[in-house]
């Protein structure tokens, strides 16, 4: 298959046979010389029966499109369809899959559709209808920063209704971490504050070819329909930000720079000006970020 300009998109109606009646994806992979590239943070999932599962925990499919970021050869794809997906959209950046891809395409009664390119610089919004649900087996050097991307879009509630996705298990740690520990973090306010996210799957490194040199896991993100706790968005992630970039200070010294009556401001909110950003709760930080309204700017 032609690989076409970045951001063309490549469908099919043909019908010529089955899903079940696809290849293996070991033969896929040999066929297509899709040897996974280190710089694409490429990790295939290989075995059948786990990436249905994946697909299994995002739900009913049936009466949703599903954007799935980084396809490669086709696993998750396949198990997405097999699941019933009204219209899967696959966002591919490695030419080199887009033919094994379009095998897929060529089985599944027009609801798979490719699009090469970057999921960084695309906006899938335009070419999906909701309901929406985001599975996928994310990149690991991009899976973060798309998780932001889909965690702060500006207005909410956002695009999609659940996220399905895979990440260092380090990382899906971080996500559903509570006070207390050092894996708690922004990047836990953030997923909290709109979301609720459950590790779902657990995956040991064998499970990929190339075997990472990490255990993988598999979170589940609900979206709310408002944020959990009343804060400005931009206020909350400033103030959490701050907190977290000293987090071995206490507050009244990693916040100094927020206001110069940054101890009433914590007391107001229930924190003690004594305590680190990692004992502090949601609901306090989000209480914090409340102070600063409705003070227009931001340092």
């Amino acid at each position: 298959m032609d690989s076409g300009p970045p951001g063309e998109v490549f469908s099919s109606k043909k019908e010529t046979g089955g899903l079940d009646e696809l290849p293996s994806l070991a033969r896929v992979i040999a066929k297509h010389g899709l040897a996974a590239k280190k710089s694409l943070g490429q990790n295939f999932l290989l075995d059948l029966n786990l990436t249905e599962k994946i697909a299994r925990q995002a739900g009913d499919l049936t009466q949703c499109d599903v954007l799935e970021v980084g396809p490669g050869p086709g696993g998750l794809t396949r198990a997405l369809l097999a699941r019933g997906a009204r219209r899967v959209l696959a966002i591919e950046k490695d030419p080199r899959c887009l033919a094994a891809l379009g095998e897929i395409a060529a089985v599944s009664d027009g609801r798979l559709e490719v699009v090469q390119g970057d999921a960084l610089e695309i906006d899938a919004r335009a070419l999906l209808a909701p309901p929406i649900r985001v599975v996928a087996n994310l990149p690991y050097n991009v899976g973060t920063e798309l998780l932001v991307r889909w965690l702060d879009p500006g207005d909410w509630p956002p695009f999609w209704d659940s996220l399905t996705l895979m990440f260092q298990r380090e990382v899906a740690e971080r996500i559903v971490a509570q006070p207390g520990g050092k894996a708690y973090g922004r990047l836990a306010i953030l997923s909290q504050w709109r979301t609720t996210p459950r590790i779902v799957m657990s995956l040991p490194p064998e499970a990929f070819t190339p075997a990472p040199k990490v255990h993988s896991a598999v979170v589940h993100f609900t979206r709310l329909e408002t944020s959990r706790y009343p804060a400005d968005a931009k206020r909350l992630f400033w103030i959490v930000a701050m907190a977290f970039n000293q987090r071995r200070k206490m507050l009244r010294a990693a916040l100094k720079a927020a206001a110069p009556d940054i101890e009433d401001r914590l007391r107001a909110a229930g924190i003690a000006p004594t305590e680190r950003a990692e004992q502090v709760s949601l609901e306090q930080f989000c209480a914090l970020a409340q102070t600063f309204q409705p003070e227009p700017a931001l340092r």
